[in-house]
């Protein structure tokens, strides 16, 4: 293997901790960031209850379109 692709020429001693670094941060912004939206979430949705209201509609829908389908003329 050839480790020239590692060393960067002598400049991966600096290249790949930035890198790292960089990744770590990145990531570990991510992971803060969903733990975030998901605790907004579920507060929006105990406050206004939306998700029994898309389960209804979602129901609503599963019938209309079997009463559709069915072939019956009513």
């Amino acid at each position: 293997m050839n480790t020239e692709i590692f060393i960067l020429n002598g400049y991966g001693q600096y290249v790949w901790p930035a890198f790292i670094f960089t990744f770590i941060s990145c990531f570990s912004l991510y992971v803060k960031t969903r733990k975030e939206f998901r605790k907004q979430e579920k507060m929006f949705l105990k406050e206004f209850e939306q998700a029994k209201t898309i389960k209804t509609e979602i129901v609503q829908i599963k019938e209309a379109r079997k009463k559709a389908f069915s072939g019956s003329p009513i």
